[in-house]
């Protein structure tokens, strides 16, 4: 379950997506909750969606629910650092740096 990175971010890591995780701040950019900012609370694969703080729904009994976003709905503006997520940003900014390399050589041979 990954969603995007914010612009940013993508710049400093030079790469355009990563899984989303608990405790990673995310910007809702679809739907109803369009520009709320919170912290992820849970991520439920079973149901392929993230909870964020902050946003939840009333039930008519006066309880609150959280709302189950998509995590495609959804851009990181800040990711929770650990070892585990730095091996994976330098694995995947090393793969697209190789990519940018390659179309800028221009080092494409014409087949006759």
């Amino acid at each position: 379950m990954s969603s995007p990175l914010s612009k940013d971010l993508r710049s400093k890591h030079t790469t355009r997506s990563m899984p989303i995780r608990k405790d990673d701040e995310v910007l809702i950019v679809r739907g109803k909750y369009k520009g709320r900012e919170g912290k992820v609370t849970q991520v439920y694969r079973k149901k392929w969606v993230i909870h964020v703080e902050r946003v939840h729904v009333e039930k008519s009994n006066a309880a609150t629910v959280p709302v189950g976003i998509h995590p495609s709905n959804v851009v990181i503006t800040n990711l929770k650092l650990d070892n585990d997520r730095r091996a994976i940003l330098e694995r995947k900014g090393s793969k697209e740096s190789a990519k940018t390399e390659k179309k800028e050589s221009g080092d494409v041979e014409m087949v006759e």
